[in-house]
């Protein structure tokens, strides 16, 4: 009998590798937070590094595990005049970094990852569960090289299993240096609480957008928000993103680096091609008021900006004269509802770049309510 359970143990193991669930060290995934080593402070041992600081060594990173060319960057000077302030890893071409993960099973996460370029090629980096789901984000190529954005990506945990493999990839991009690639800065996760329902008192979810992507502390520039094209699940609890173009999408924004109306988080919309969005139940024929705060986020956005909100067939243009001050105003639109759902939605009208092409800005939109109207 002995025997046979030690047998039936080392058949359990072969069939967990088999799986992948030993084919690295597995960390429990935070529920709001940095992942661990998320911001890549806690560096390879000298010895496990070349004189060019290329990581050798698949378990060498604390708590990741990289294939391909993988350098590690410490804060200081860097090659082409550059000044780096914070530690990153550069994914070279047909490289990645990956880490196993504990999760809840059937729960919702936000991924959060501040990435930059390293050389102008530099076109994509891929985020993914691996064998479940994958996108490629864009790096923006109107942004000085330098600049660190941070973005989010969602995703569903299965009901089969509580570990993952989170990795992130740097695809070929057919480039002579095969050093070039994304420089990964920062990687947190945030669980994704249900929303509630909706209610007399609003019939809008999450339209205060307290609910939502994990806000890097030691960045800036807030989250940019993929539209749904790229993305299965919404990075926006209760809210669809469109956009044709994925430079000029929507912005999370927090009150610790931008004015927000009410509460620590709202939305900026960065140019008119993206569109926020969300179906609200109604009742056919009766009346509602959409109330929404905007102005704008108090980062030199100089200008007209101009916010349309749309209830159904029906429409409003608020405009506010941005002195970048963080200004705000209130809008409001009346509407009857014609069917038992009405979509209400909100777009920017013009784009705005106060530094001559390398950001967008746009106008803000916090407190989303709908309500009956009686009158």
């Amino acid at each position: 009998m002995a025997l046979l359970n030690c047998l039936s143990v080392v058949l359990l193991l072969l069939i967990m590798n088999s799986c992948g669930y030993l084919a690295g060290p597995v960390s429990y995934a935070p529920t709001n937070g940095l992942l661990p080593n998320g911001n890549f402070e806690e560096g390879p041992d000298p010895s496990n590094m070349n004189k060019k600081k290329i990581i050798k060594g698949k378990y060498s990173l604390p708590k990741w595990v990289k294939k391909g060319l993988i350098r590690y960057i410490s804060p200081g000077p860097q090659p082409g005049h550059r000044i780096f302030k914070v530690h990153a890893v550069r994914l070279g071409q047909n490289s990645s970094v990956a880490q196993y993960l504990r999760v809840k099973r059937q729960t919702y996460y936000s991924v959060s990852f501040s990435v930059s370029k390293s050389c102008f090629a530099d076109k994509f980096i891929r985020v993914g569960i691996v064998n479940q789901v994958e996108s490629d984000y864009l790096l923006r190529n109107i942004y000085e090289s330098e600049k660190p954005e941070t973005y989010a990506w969602t995703f569903e945990s299965s009901n089969y299993t509580t570990s993952i493999k989170l990795s992130f990839f740097s695809p070929p991009n057919h480039q002579r240096h095969s050093l070039c690639g994304p420089l990964l800065l920062a990687v947190a996760l945030k669980e994704i609480k249900p929303l509630s329902q909706p209610t007399d008192n609003n019939l809008v979810k999450n339209g205060d957008f307290e609910n939502g992507a994990y806000v890097m502390k030691n960045f800036s520039s807030g989250v940019l928000l993929p539209p749904d094209s790229l993305t299965m699940i919404s990075p926006l609890p209760g809210w669809t993103i469109k956009s044709k173009d994925p430079i000029k999408t929507i912005k999370y924004i927090d009150s610790q680096h931008f004015k927000v109306p009410k509460g620590r988080y709202g939305i900026e919309l960065l140019g008119e091609e993206s569109t926020l969005s969300q179906l609200i139940p109604t009742i056919p024929n009766q009346f509602y008021n959409l109330t929404f705060i905007t102005g704008d986020a108090r980062n030199g956005c100089i200008g007209n900006l101009y916010l349309k909100a749309f209830a159904g067939n029906q429409s409003v243009v608020v405009e506010h004269v941005s002195q970048g001050k963080g200004k705000t105003r209130f809008g409001n639109l009346r509407f009857q509802a014609v069917n038992q759902t009405t979509t209400i939605s909100f777009m920017s009208l013009l784009s705005h770049s106060p530094d001559f092409g390398t950001t967008f800005c746009g106008p803000i939109l916090d407190d989303v309510k709908v309500v009956p109207n009686a009158l």
